[in-house]
């Protein structure tokens, strides 16, 4: 049996945002260098990717890096930053074989012109591939997002580009890095924490949540399936009644 055929694909999300969390601890925890958890987390992620898009899941959003990150220690940030482009130059014929579309989300200010420069390549290279929308959240932050999209908003009423009357919550989505992608049916957290922690958080207001104990590294293909069958036997409601109870 394939990994496609073992789940409903009427139910399948569409869209499946991750907050990968955990690599540091995994790797106190064996008493190695947090280094190590992330080394061991880029694993993880290659092999989610592969199983997302293998099922069918439209777009598939990584939190990768916050705003907040950059106050970790220099020597961590710095191994980040050279994994995180390693990983992308390495991966960018895997990306086209998967014929997988790589999306920037985040703040371009602040990022080091090599790692900006290696984002902007696998834009580039893939932007023409029509499979799964692969996401990366680096240098993000939900509220910086949506100050952004408010921003970009009043600029649009003042050049006359948009009437007031016209805002709505389609029109301010628009103005947002997830522009053109569906909000998250399932956003899942790693490691135990039970918190949003400033990711997409005006798209994820009806998301239904799946927090695991698992550290990232630890969080393979089955429990990626694992969160996925939870999905499956879920009722979405978006507020209204379910209809046995009517």
């Amino acid at each position: 049996m394939t990994v496609k055929e073992e789940f409903d694909l009427e139910k399948i999300p569409q869209h499946v945002a991750i907050i990968m969390d955990g690599n540091g601890r995994w790797a106190e925890n064996r008493h190695l260098p947090r280094t190590s958890g992330h080394a061991e987390g880029v694993k993880r992620v290659e092999e989610i990717i592969e199983v997302a898009s293998k099922i069918g899941i439209k777009a598939l959003t990584l939190y990768t890096f916050s705003i907040e990150n950059w106050t970790r220690p220099q020597t961590e940030i710095s191994m980040l930053l050279r994994t995180l482009c390693t990983v992308l130059n390495n991966k960018i014929n895997k990306l086209m074989e998967g014929n997988i579309k790589f999306r920037f989300l985040g703040r371009e200010e602040g990022v080091p012109d090599e790692v900006l420069n290696t984002i902007r390549l696998a834009n580039e290279l893939t932007k023409k591939n029509t499979g799964m929308i692969l996401n990366m959240a680096f240098n993000y932050g939900a509220r910086v997002e949506i100050l952004h999209a408010v921003k970009e908003v009043v600029m649009a009423v003042e050049k006359k580009k948009l009437r007031i009357e016209d805002i709505n919550e389609k029109t301010f989505s628009d103005f947002l890095y997830t522009k053109g992608l569906p909000d998250p049916d399932l956003l899942i957290r790693t490691s135990g924490e039970k918190r949003i922690s400033n990711f997409l958080l005006w798209q994820v207001s009806y998301s239904e949540l799946y927090f695991t104990d698992k550290y990232w590294p630890d969080f393979g293909a089955e429990e990626f399936q694992k969160a996925l069958f939870d999905y499956q036997n879920r009722e979405r409601r978006y507020g209204n009644i379910m209809e046995s109870r009517k």
